[in-house]
């Protein structure tokens, strides 16, 4: 990456350069981060700081009854968490068969929420502030109020009005009997009770205690399986890495149950093309990105699941670079194709960043999953909890279909970046099946076309859909979607409220000079935050 970045779409932002970096897409979240390094503390610290607040500050995206992913370098080497949750041991397949299939809202979505079990172990494993200080920022945001933000607030909105009915929603968020606006002052007392409840046990009370309970009975309450006993098994995994070379970088990704393997799949098949000669907005360029991202979820969705249960197909056989190259051999330069799963076993899912100035650098996922998750709250706790059920499938025999103590297929992924083995980024995309195409962008403007990272936040993006589908966003040339259409492509374009189905991007790239670039998503609330 060369000085000066060049700035190829409307924006108010430019990178953010310093030392110590936390981004964010709200920003109180990004502020409290960054008190935790004026602490004292790392970038471990920071992160999980602003992903607590987080869970106040932006419920929308996420909240005390999210999951979690994270990937981390310590400095010398790079880890991988999973800290998504289970299935009740009651979901069978029969059981949601006879209820008329699986909800995508309500208790019959919610499995083990994941999330604080990822800060105990992340913390326990690399911080270095005291646990309860992590959670300062958060609990005064619960107990003072926090002034609600314009994106945030008008996504508030949408979310109450689908999800006004489930139960305990409208009693939490919908104080006065709607949803808080832009600028108007939302408190939570409850979360502030729970949130010190957490810190003072170290989310014990959450998984073995008086928490738990609650979370059991409101979900008896409610004819849900969770249980106490379901709660008590909850345990993060250290799973390490998925990677894909690409002209010397590395893309590393969560490996299954979650979706960042198909953006390492994609990335291998475009390697096998010459996307190397065309420019970022190039039509060429765009259409290759865009068979490889097909090509690569076809699969994914045919065979990613709980790994535990991928006995037929595994990761290393979905990255084979031999079934890469085959599969790459399929996209037609010229002609949109509406593909189909391949046989890799015969042929061989809000983000945040962090870094500080010791070379730790953290990339964080934690979410809901559809905006408030399931919409259901646990009564006079401030919890809301994540439908991440609705990952599962009921076909009989798929890999991923319903089941007990499973792991369902996960779309939201943390990204990183190294080159020769060294740190380069820390990213994410958040936004659904968004993610893993939005990494892809993200990785190619950044390291082909030697976008900072502002400047790939800013760029237009675009989603492949079922079929021939594209939606894009209104940055392109009319005249270059024009093209892509002509060569099959069903392109619809995509303004206005419908453009938080694009995604955020938070990104943190490390400087050949020392410090860092951050870049935070002008689609979101929230920014870049150092010194």
């Amino acid at each position: 990456m060369k000085f000066p970045y060049p700035t190829a779409y409307p924006s108010q932002r430019s990178a953010v350069l310093a030392d110590n970096m936390v981004v964010a897409s709200q920003p109180l979240a990004g502020q409290a981060g960054l008190a935790m390094l004026n602490k004292g503390g790392n970038a471990v610290d920071a992160v999980l700081a602003a992903a607590i607040t987080l869970t106040q500050v932006e419920p929308t995206g996420c909240g005390l009854g999210s999951d979690g992913f994270a990937i981390i370098w310590d400095g010398k080497a790079l880890h991988g968490l999973n800290a998504s949750g289970r299935s009740p041991a009651a979901w069978t397949p029969e059981r949601f068969a006879e209820s008329g299939g699986i909800p995508e809202r309500g208790w019959n979505t919610v499995t083990v929420p994941g999330a604080v079990g990822a800060w105990v172990e992340l913390h326990r494993r690399f911080g270095r502030l005291p646990f309860s200080t992590l959670f300062e920022p958060a609990i005064h945001y619960a107990e003072q109020g926090f002034i609600v933000s314009p994106i945030i607030g008008k996504s508030w909105g949408v979310g109450s009005e689908i999800l006004k009915k489930q139960p305990g929603f409208a009693d939490l968020f919908m104080p006065g009997g709607r949803a808080p606006i832009a600028g108007e002052r939302f408190v939570n007392p409850h979360a502030a009770r729970t949130l010190k409840e957490i810190a003072e046990t170290r989310g014990e009370s959450f998984y073995r205690g008086r928490l738990a309970e609650q979370i059991a009975t409101a979900a008896r309450a409610n004819g849900a399986a969770l249980s106490e006993a379901d709660m008590a098994e909850n345990q993060p995994d250290w799973c390490g890495t998925v990677s894909q070379a690409f002209d010397g970088v590395e893309l590393h990704e969560i490996p299954p149950n979650g979706q960042g393997i198909a953006a390492c799949m994609a990335l291998g098949m475009l390697a096998h093309t010459d996307i190397r000669n065309h420019g970022p907005d190039d039509a060429q360029s765009l259409h290759l990105m865009w068979e490889a991202m097909k090509l690569a979820f076809r699969d994914s969705a045919a065979y990613v699941a709980d790994p535990a249960c991928m006995q037929n197909v595994s990761a290393e056989h979905l990255l084979d670079p031999g079934y890469l190259e085959e599969r790459a051999r399929l996209i037609d330069p010229r002609k949109a194709q509406d593909f189909k799963s391949g046989s890799p076993g015969q042929s061989g899912t809000v983000c945040l960043s962090a870094a500080d100035s010791n070379g730790m650098m953290v990339s964080f996922i934690q979410s809901n999953y559809d905006g408030f998750g399931s919409g259901v709250t646990v009564p006079d706790t401030g919890i809301h909890l994540q439908n991440r059920g609705c990952g599962f499938t009921l076909e009989t025999g798929h890999p991923n279909e319903v089941g007990p103590r499973k792991r369902p297929f996960h779309t939201i992924i943390p990204g990183f970046l190294t080159a020769n083995g060294q740190p380069l980024m820390a990213f994410g995309v958040m936004g659904g099946m968004m993610q893993a195409q939005g990494h892809v962008q993200m990785v190619l403007r950044t390291q082909l076309w030697g976008q900072d990272v502002q400047t790939a936040a800013d760029a237009p993006r675009w989603r492949v859909k079922d079929g021939l589908g594209v939606a894009c966003e209104t940055g392109f040339a009319p005249a270059l979607l024009d093209t892509l259409r002509g060569m099959g492509h069903d392109v619809e374009v995509l303004d206005g409220d419908l453009a938080f189905g694009f995604g955020g991007a938070q990104l943190i790239h490390r400087l050949p000079s020392g410090g860092y670039a951050g870049g935070s998503d002008p689609r979101k609330d929230g920014g870049a935050y150092g010194f």
